[in-house]
């Protein structure tokens, strides 16, 4: 009945200070309440008391809170409601002596949202100590998502900026995925607005809501049915886990309830999704966080389904220099669009972890995330910049933005097309020596593009990628396919995997875990694995059985003490063993090595050495532990320079003692991936590099233009001197022997 009153006043025209009175009233005379009162966000971080039925009127537009500040504030901060008996008696509460609120106990409030955001804060408060009963709050949280609809339909409430649309503007947020790109605004636009909210025949909306869950499952299983290769390998686990959201039982369930109250089910779909956001943005499990992304993607391929407007933005015709921009989005939507015209991405919101961030890595999209208020600002057609590996888009940019970018894209251009021409050439320095540069890889994406890179094997593939993607643990079937695929994609290549290195900023969905201090020096990779040998034994077996007959090349990530790696081999040999007991073809060859990250493994090589087939520096962890600096901390990550004198003796070290006992060493991460940095670890005699595909044609350029031998004396000489500024020595070599960087 209350809904029904509502509509009413929102179809009435006139003053929109006398319908939000109207709309107070009424819900005070609905809930039997003394007081009902709304605050609307003014700023980023003001609400104003715009309407109250039982307060004091002159406090209309006059009392404002912080958000944090007081209950109301509270409320708006952590976008959850609020039930208490007592209010005045909280720590929160905030005596505001023009409200002339003071006879009044019981408080019940809640936020005003619109697409998950914060918009005002809907209170109800009675003289009486008591707690409103479940149901009361429910149906108070429906009415505030009325309300907000009503709010944005009369052009009450946050006021933007006050900015031209075509003026030129910079936004700052976190590069996901590097690249620069250039192109015109696509708005990814799935989001369907609720025109209708409540319902004239309750049966005929549930009706109506089981008939578009039915063609969204429908849609979702044809999704995984393709078979376009877009959706396979790690696309395929990102889908099932979107097919299990589509059957969640307890989200359908609360929309279900939301029809049942009286709206429509396009609104139920709404209130729920707000209020699933609103909850999820505030947890603190960063997994929960990013699964936001998945329900609100399957919340609007709801609404496009009950609004007949199920065709995409994705299914109409994309400009070739299309940069797409959303709020949010989905992985499925993603793969909804043609590729081969997607310049680059550009979300408000995108975590590392997110799916679709995984699947935009794949698919090498440049990516920029963290973006508030970006959407609102931009139209389609819009000229666009997209540089992630600043973390900068320019929206509308100025000529001389404009020209600088082209200039870059340019240069860029140039540049790979010089790398194009050399890309299948050997990694020779101008006196001869081999220097053998791999790729890293951890999607099927990245080992179709190997033959591409210019690389000549895999040096590293990263084997948690599949376990991050999915939603369960991937039974040993599926790792099995997985790692034969990548085996037959590389022929007679070589490719080291990794196992399983997890923990950290690398969490997994299905496995529970304590909240730690220092994540990155915690329980993770093999560790976690020695300690639950369960989580790494099905992928050994599965990574023995992929290679019957063939060679197969195995490394352990974050091994600290020599009897960590011992025990982690001996669980590998194990395994091996019971293969051959149950009559299972084996590899013809284990090679078994090691990362090394920890520093203290650098004062246990004579001990470890000897039982290893090969040694790989992991040069991100190892100097990261190495100067006690987080790496993903920008106060600390940029600190201290990698090519200073301790570093460069401690990689020295390392390779004399691989020297000694005759054992390949390879350096994997990013250091050898920058062409200066890569010319001093050979200058240190190091011949094995394994790089991120991008960088392997700048370094075999640097490559092919470099002495060995001259560069070791060079190099040698600067790092005898002690010279405080060896980077600068370092470029002054290049620089007299004539070597491209």
């Amino acid at each position: 009945m209350l809904l029904r009153r509502l509509r009413h006043v929102m179809a009435d025209g006139g003053d929109k200070q006398m319908r939000l009175n109207r709309t107070v009233e009424l819900i005070a005379a609905s809930m039997n309440a003394a007081v009902c009162s709304v605050y609307l966000r003014r700023g980023n971080d003001a609400l104003e008391l715009c309407a109250t039925e039982g307060l004091n009127p002159e406090a209309v537009h006059n009392t404002v809170l912080r958000f944090g500040e007081g209950l109301v504030g509270d409320i708006a901060q952590h976008k959850r409601s609020l039930n208490l008996s007592d209010a005045p008696s909280h720590p929160r509460f905030a005596y505001r002596p023009e409200t002339g609120e003071d006879p009044f106990k019981s408080f019940v409030g809640v936020p005003i949202l619109r697409g998950g955001d914060v918009t005002g804060v809907l209170v109800v408060q009675n003289s009486t100590e008591r707690l409103f009963v479940d149901e009361e709050v429910e149906a108070l949280q429906t009415v505030a998502m009325v309300l907000s609809e009503m709010l944005t339909a009369t052009g009450e409430g946050l006021a933007d900026e006050d900015v031209a649309p075509d003026a030129p503007r910079v936004f700052h947020g976190i590069g996901h995925n590097d690249g620069i790109a250039m192109g015109h605004v696509v708005l990814h636009e799935p989001r369907v607005e609720v025109t209708k909210l409540i319902s004239d025949d309750t049966e005929e909306e549930g009706r109506r809501l089981s008939s578009a869950i039915y063609k969204l499952r429908r849609n979702v299983d044809k999704m995984l049915a393709t078979e376009d290769v877009s959706h396979a390998g790690e696309h395929l686990a990102v889908l099932e886990t979107y097919r299990m959201f589509a059957n969640d039982r307890g989200w359908l369930r609360r929309i279900q309830d939301a029809v049942r109250s009286g709206l429509t089910a396009e609104a139920a779909v709404e209130r729920v999704n707000n209020a699933m956001r609103a909850r999820l943005s505030r947890h603190r499990d960063s997994y929960l966080r990013d699964r936001m992304h998945d329900f609100e993607d399957l919340s609007n391929r709801l609404l496009r389904i009950l609004t007949g407007r199920a065709q995409l933005a994705s299914e109409d015709k994309l400009p070739r220099d299309a940069i797409i921009m959303a709020r949010t989005m989905g992985p499925a939507d993603l793969l909804d669009y043609d590729r081969r015209k997607i310049r680059g991405l550009v979300l408000e919101e995108a975590a590392m972890g997110a799916h679709v961030t995984i699947v935009a890595r794949a698919l090498n999209i440049p990516l920029v995330g963290d973006l508030r208020g970006i959407v609102a600002s931009a139209r389609d057609g819009h000229e666009i910049i997209v540089d992630a590996d600043q973390g900068e888009v320019h929206l509308n940019p100025a000529s001389d933005i404009i020209d600088a970018y082209s200039n870059r894209a340019r240069l860029q251009a140039r540049r790979q097309k010089r790398y194009a021409r050399i890309k299948h050439l050997p990694a020779v320095t101008r006196d001869g020596v081999d220097i053998q540069l791999n790729m890293n890889a951890g999607l099927m994406v990245d080992v179709e593009n190997l033959q591409e890179s210019g690389a000549q094997d895999i040096g590293l593939f990263r084997t948690e990628l599949q376990f991050m993607v999915a939603a369960r643990m991937p039974r040993e079937t599926e790792q099995l396919a997985v790692y034969k695929n990548v085996l037959n994609a590389v022929g007679e290549r070589d490719v080291v995997f990794r196992t399983l290195d997890i923990g950290g900023d690398k969490v997994l969905p299905y496995l529970r875990t304590r909240p730690e201090e220092n994540p990155a020096m915690g329980w993770r990779a093999m560790r976690m694995a020695l300690d639950r040998p369960g989580l790494v034994r099905h992928q050994l077996r599965a990574l023995l059985k992929a290679a019957a007959g063939r060679q197969l090349s195995i490394m352990f990530p974050l091994i600290t003490t020599v009897e960590e790696f011992e025990r982690s081999r001996d669980l590998l040999l194990k395994e091996q063993d019971r293969l051959r007991k149950f009559g299972h073809e084996v590899p013809s060859n284990l090679r078994i090595g090691t990362m090394l990250e920890v520093p203290a493994l650098v004062w246990q090589l004579d001990r470890l050495l000897p039982q290893l087939d090969f040694l790989s520096i992991g040069t991100n962890d190892l100097m990261q532990f190495f100067f006690a600096s987080d790496r993903g901390n920008p106060m600390t990550g940029d600190r201290y320079d990698i090519l200073s004198l301790p570093s460069l003796r401690l990689l020295s070290h390392v390779r004399e003692m691989c020297e000694k006992y005759e054992v390949p060493v390879s350096l994997c991460g990013e250091l050898g991936g920058r062409p200066l940095e890569a010319m001093t670890l050979l200058g240190l005699g190091f011949r094995s590099f394994s790089l991120p595909s991008a960088t392997v044609g700048p370094v075999k350029r640097m490559v092919r233009s470099a002495n060995y031998e001259r560069l070791k004396t060079a190099v040698g000489d600067a790092l005898a001197s002690s010279s405080e500024d060896l980077r600068g020595q370092l470029k002054a070599i290049a620089d007299a022997q004539g070597v491209k960087l």
